[in-house]
């Protein structure tokens, strides 16, 4: 691995350059993480903390932008927020690519299909990623499945009240991630399965994530590493073929289930009370563009299973990370907690839940969000962009073939946009603080992009902005929330799928009186 300081044409004199932002001494060291574990290459799973600290002191030396040498790969890191709104907003359409071709890896645990994040930009992409926008993150769509989120709801609060019985502290972490997981389960199959079912499915899908770092080594020398680590390919096999297994008989009820419902017999008229509309239906009626036959053809039941893991995986870490990194700056700032309970009491009446409709009169709580994704971001990067042509950005040649890499959370805590920017403080998102008029989706301006910006933003933004209110002003209704005695919280940071806590989260929660779950 080689650092190259300028990139292929420097042309940007320092003159010219935009202003370089100083780590300071008291910046924790942090770790990093792409939205998308399918293309992490193996040196970077293994040093994630170590790259971010090296990146840092590499753009306060040579820029905003530098270029590192993996293999045969390009690797370009930009570190500048105003640089990014220019590649990803102003230059949007020429940075809306993916690094091609995918990773042996990849194509080993997706069976060679591609998903919405590793898709190249076009026809495919677009007709993808509509379906998805329309068809379910759109919010007419999302107001479908207020019940399954009060139905996780329900079943989030038992479980932390079966774990803290007797006074004991609670380890939230996995109940965050089993209720995500519920939730999104829900969305993608379109009804409440049992929770052994959603156990299973969850461990098939944990399974094949974390043997994707073993997969690895294909990706260097793919034809002589997959001879020699087959035995490593026959395992990936066989755990996508347990998935498989598990989500054939879902599709196959849905289909069934359709076609009940264009006939219309009694039979479908019950199911409409269990069954809701799920981003599963909606891919079996997607149709792609096939390039061989020059028409129009259906998803075929494997591609169907990889873009519901798409689905399932692009959720669940990151919405529980970020639930969890929340919640452990309210045990330790119980001053927040506190404001934020008394907005929530003003707005709810007395014993009972928070409702959707009611977190739009919660600007403290809109507040507490943000202030939770900026400081702590669950991916301190974004999923690698490329360019399909040799750009000029800036004054540096981004070359064709590259991959480039934004640093998200450089970006979010730049003292130049935020003040103490490593202080946990919702005011600033406030009427008359410093970050009032922020856009999180970076159109006008990036001071923040947890979820990216441009043509490649996170589709499912506004629905992680929802489930992140709606647990949290549940979760702090129901339960008042305190560190475990003796202990305090520790915000230090490690890398798993995403940037989690060293230290999870410990705390003991007393629930609140009068309040119906």
């Amino acid at each position: 691995m080689a650092i190259h300081p300028p990139l292929p044409r420097p042309i940007c004199s320092p003159r010219s350059a935009p202003p370089r932002r100083e780590p300071t001494a008291e910046e924790p060291p942090s770790g990093t993480s792409f939205v998308s574990h399918h293309w992490q290459p193996p040196w970077l799973r293994r040093s994630l903390r170590d790259l971010e600290a090296v990146l840092r002191d590499v753009h306060t030396r040579y820029g905003p932008i530098v270029a590192l040498r993996i293999g045969s790969r390009t690797a370009v890191f930009i570190s500048d927020r105003v640089i990014a709104h220019k590649a990803l907003v102003g230059l949007g359409a020429s940075f809306a690519d993916r690094p091609s071709p995918p990773f042996p890896a990849f194509r080993v645990s997706n069976a060679g299909h591609h998903i919405i994040s590793s898709a190249p930009y076009g026809p495919l992409w677009r007709v993808l990623r509509r379906n998805i926008t329309a068809e379910i993150l759109h919010p007419a769509r999302v107001k479908l499945y207020a019940g399954g989120r009060s139905w996780v709801l329900r079943l989030l609060i038992d479980h932390l009240r079966a774990a803290s019985g007797g006074g004991s502290p609670v380890v939230a972490s996995e109940s965050f991630q089993f209720a995500v997981f519920c939730l999104l389960v829900f969305m993608c199959f379109g009804e409440k399965l049992e929770e052994k079912a959603i156990r299973e499915i969850e461990r098939a899908q944990r399974t094949l994530l974390l043997y994707g770092g073993k997969l690895s080594v294909l990706n260097f020398a793919p034809a002589i590493s997959r001879l020699v680590f087959r035995n490593r390919v026959k395992t990936a096999l066989a755990m996508r073929e347990i998935q498989r297994q598990l989500y054939l008989p879902l599709i196959e009820s849905r289909r069934r289930y359709e076609r009940r419902r264009q006939i219309g017999t009694n039979e479908e008229a019950e199911e409409e009370e269990r069954f809701v509309y799920s981003y599963l239906d909606s891919l079996l009626n997607v149709d792609l563009p096939d390039n061989e036959l020059g028409g129009r053809r259906k998803l075929c039941d494997d591609e169907i299973v990889t873009l519901c893991s798409e689905f399932l995986n692009g959720g669940t870490d990151t919405t529980a990370t970020a639930l969890e990194w929340i919640m452990a700056n309210l045990v330790k700032r119980r001053e927040v907690q506190e404001k934020l309970r008394e907005e929530i009491d003003g707005v709810v009446p007395e014993g009972e839940e928070v409702k959707e409709e009611d977190l739009q009169k919660m600007e403290y709580l809109k507040a507490v969000i943000m202030e939770g994704l900026r400081r702590h971001p669950p991916g301190h990067f974004v999923l690698p962009h490329a360019v399909t042509e040799d750009v000029d950005l800036c004054g540096y040649l981004i070359p064709k073939g590259a991959s480039i890499n934004f640093l998200v959370a450089e970006m979010n805590w730049d003292r130049r946009a935020w003040p103490d920017p490593m202080a946990f403080r919702p005011e600033r998102f406030l009427g008359g603080g410093e970050g009032v008029a922020v856009d999180i989706t970076g159109s006008k301006e990036i001071k923040m992009m947890p979820f990216g910006a441009g043509r490649r933003i996170c589709p499912g933004m506004g629905l992680a902005m929802l489930h992140l209110e709606y647990f949290v002003a549940n979760l702090v209704r129901a339960f008042e929330w305190e560190a475990a005695e003796g202990e305090e919280v520790d915000l230090s940071e490690k890398v798993e799928f995403t940037v989690v806590m060293k230290n999870r989260l410990r705390a003991r929660i007393i629930p609140r009186k009068n309040i119906v779950t």
